[in-house]
């Protein structure tokens, strides 16, 4: 199981496996599959809920509420599937070094520490802090609305990467059962439910790294099971003035009321604190000056909290799950605005922005489980409350308020998603959702102002089996986001996609590959500078491209992989604020979209020599991740070199045992992981982890 192997995960890619899905099985719509669907029918019907027939049926009865079954071959959509000797072999940096590096995606951090949250980009879309992604936790969606520093602010870091059982990365706006921050594609995450005994694990690396955990939990079977974790975290940080910490708390417990009834209960949790060295000038940066601190009373701390209870009712070949949720956060930040970067930096003023945060939500749903289709129907609700506080500071001193802000969200949605197998080689999927929220916000003991927005995302796709081995498909949907800036002006609409999609998908025994190609035109695009926070929107932009990736074994114990990503990202008519004159306006039309590559991919050889009688198995990965000439922020015009990074790992298991060595930027490469108006956060420099993972 997916847990027996993250226990035996190198240190990097284990703690990062929290955003990387298992591999799905290479299938295609036979009539097996709905030979399969009506026998899992006939199990729910006669209440036959543990054993064999859960086996059979998990990933169907998963499909209810906002956790979607694992995306499969057969679905008319692109999905990032990592094989877990991948994950068991990436010394990455953190949760998003992980995805550049195994999964191909665009990856900025921002180097400033857990709790500020870095950039994932898919298909160009590069707004700070992954605010065109949504990331959801077993139901709970993870992006925080009405917030001062980015609207949607979404944090991994909240992940618990030993208690992760499956998740998957979605590309594109094709699954109706996410709304709000789904622009550019969703990562949904699920938990393990139960596990028997400890697992424990110790890591360190370079850098004065050190992290620590131990999962424990039961398993009554039938009855239910727990799961209950703790981690803690150390870094001195690589360069100086960026140590920070990191402590994680997890527990989830099911229990079923009856043959039919389970309800479920979950927490996640964790606390971070860290310093910042800031920024580097350009120059400072050619000059691998990274022992520069740009002002020593950077960094912050954040705190964040959710609960969950679900229900689940199975009745015949109905499923129905209603999940309810609370959320809590707090978080402060000190930053200095940088006039030049550098040594330069601390001449400029420094703002402390600090968010408390609490908020409830209710999904419900019900999915009718149909010999050839499945239909799953139903409705969202959530209500979010901030306060916001920016102020200029020196040394952490408070001298003025730029803005204290008081914001409530309420919104709610209807929605619908179905699966249909017209024949044994046709699938066609359908779905909609529509989605109304109002946002009152304004400053504390201040004019409030208020402003409601809907908007109606319809979704297609269909996929068909031209052969046993090949299939190809197409899909159309609509996406769409809350636009930067809402907190202050809550009449700002939404940011919205149509997103167009084909493809042809090759899953032979012996190797799989796939080919798509992607198109999506956005309204009302935003540009937004992670520095000041500052952002123009009213214009259009259009990302445009080719995906691959294939997998292909060869001489028994090898393996070769690639992802890549080729994306035309560009302003179609967009109009902004001249940064050094306030008089003038800036036109960037037909000029790339600040923050994203021309290609990202990633090419990896793999060894696995399996086990042998003494239960050894010894493993190897050589591995390599590129990024395109890159358009900073801020720089309008401004085309950066290519880079590629390179890594090496190795590791043996010994029974319960599990020993692990891997080296990250292994050639020791100097490359920027954020430019943006001619300052530099620059990536880390070659780094050694190693860890030991034992199971009881």
């Amino acid at each position: 199981m997916r847990f027996h192997h993250c226990l035996l995960a190198p240190l990097a890619a284990c703690v990062a496996s929290a955003i990387v899905p298992r591999a799905a099985a290479a299938q295609r719509p036979t009539s097996d599959d709905a030979r399969r669907r009506a026998a899992c029918r006939d199990s729910v019907a006669h209440s036959d809920t543990t054993g064999a027939a859960l086996a059979r049926c998990s990933t169907r009865l998963a499909t209810v509420t906002v956790v979607s079954a694992p995306a499969r071959r057969t679905e008319p959509l692109s999905a990032v599937s990592v094989p877990l000797s991948v994950v068991d072999q990436t010394p990455a940096l953190n949760t998003w070094d992980l995805l550049r590096q195994a999964a191909g995606v665009e990856v900025h951090d921002q180097g400033q520490g857990p709790g500020f949250a870095s950039d994932m980009s898919l298909r160009g879309f590069s707004s700070d802090h992954s605010t065109d992604l949504a990331l959801w936790i077993d139901g709970v969606p993870v992006n925080e609305p009405i917030n001062g520093h980015a609207e949607g602010y979404n944090d991994f870091s909240l992940l618990f990467p030993q208690a992760i059982s499956d998740i998957d990365v979605i590309k594109g706006p094709t699954s109706a059962l996410f709304g709000n921050f789904a622009l550019s594609g969703v990562v949904n995450v699920h938990t393990l439910e139960r596990v028997r005994g400890a697992h424990l694990l110790a890591s360190g690396g370079a850098f004065g790294r050190g992290d620590a955990s131990v999962l424990a939990g039961f398993d009554h079977g039938a009855r239910g099971g727990g799961v209950f974790g703790a981690r803690v975290l150390h870094e001195d940080g690589w360069r100086p003035n960026s140590a920070s910490d990191l402590g994680q708390v997890h527990a989830r417990v099911v229990h079923d009321l009856s043959s039919n009834t389970t309800i479920d209960g979950g927490v996640e949790l964790y606390g971070a604190r860290w310093h910042s060295p800031g920024y580097l000038g350009e120059d400072e940066f050619a000059a691998r000056r990274y022992d520069i601190i740009s002002n020593p009373s950077d960094g912050g701390f954040k705190r964040r909290a959710q609960e969950r209870v679900s229900l689940r009712v199975i009745s015949g070949s109905l499923v129905w799950r209603t999940t309810a949720y609370a959320t809590q956060g707090r978080w402060q930040l000190f930053l200095t605005i940088p006039p030049a970067g550098g040594k330069f930096e601390g001449t400029g003023s420094q703002t402390e922005e600090e968010d408390a945060r609490y908020g409830f939500g209710l999904t419900s749903a019900m999915t009718w489980v149909l010999p050839n289709a499945e239909v799953t129907v139903g409705t969202e609700g959530r209500f979010d409350h901030a306060d916001f506080e920016n102020w200029s500071t020196t040394n952490r001193s408070r001298n003025a308020a730029e803005a204290l802000l008081r914001a409530r969200q309420m919104s709610g949605a209807l929605f619908v998603q179905s699966a249909l197998d017209l024949t044994s080689a046709l699938r066609l999927t359908v779905g909609a959702r529509l989605d109304e929220s109002n946002t009152r916000s304004g400053p504390r003991n201040g004019v409030v102002m208020s402003a409601s927005h809907g908007v109606v995302s319809p979704k297609l796709g269909a996929l068909f089996a031209v052969a046993p081995a090949v299939s190809v498909y197409g899909n159309v949907s609509r996406g769409f986001r809350q636009t930067d800036g809402v907190i202050t002006d809550p009449s700002l609409g939404f940011i919205t996609a149509w997103a167009y999609e084909g493809g042809v998908k090759l899953d032979d025994p012996r190797a799989s590959a796939s080919l798509s190609l992607f198109r999506m035109d956005v309204s009302n695009e935003v540009t937004f500078n992670p520095l000041t926070s500052g952002s123009s929107s009213g214009g259009a932009s259009r990302r445009q491209g080719v995906e691959v990736g294939a997998r292909i074994p060869f001489a028994h114990d090898f393996a070769l992989s690639a992802d890549w990503t080729f994306n035309d990202a560009r302003y179609r008519n967009i109009v902004v604020q001249n940064q050094d004159d306030e008089t003038k306006a800036d036109t960037l039309s037909g000029l790339r979209v600040f923050n994203t590559a021309r290609y990202v991919g990633i090419a990896a050889l793999e060894w696995t020599q399996p086990a042998n009688g003494n239960r050894v198995t010894w493993r190897a990965r050589i591995a390599g991740n590129w990024v395109g000439p890159y358009s900073p922020f801020d720089e309008p015009g401004v085309v950066l070199p290519s880079y590629g990074l390179a890594h090496v790992s190795s590791g043996v298991t010994l029974g319960r045992a599990s020993i692990d060595v891997g080296v990250r930027n292994a050639l020791d490469r100097a490359y920027p992981e954020l430019v943006a108006g001619h300052v530099v956060a620059p990536g880390q420099t070659r780094a050694a982890y190693g860890s030991l993972r034992l199971a009881f």
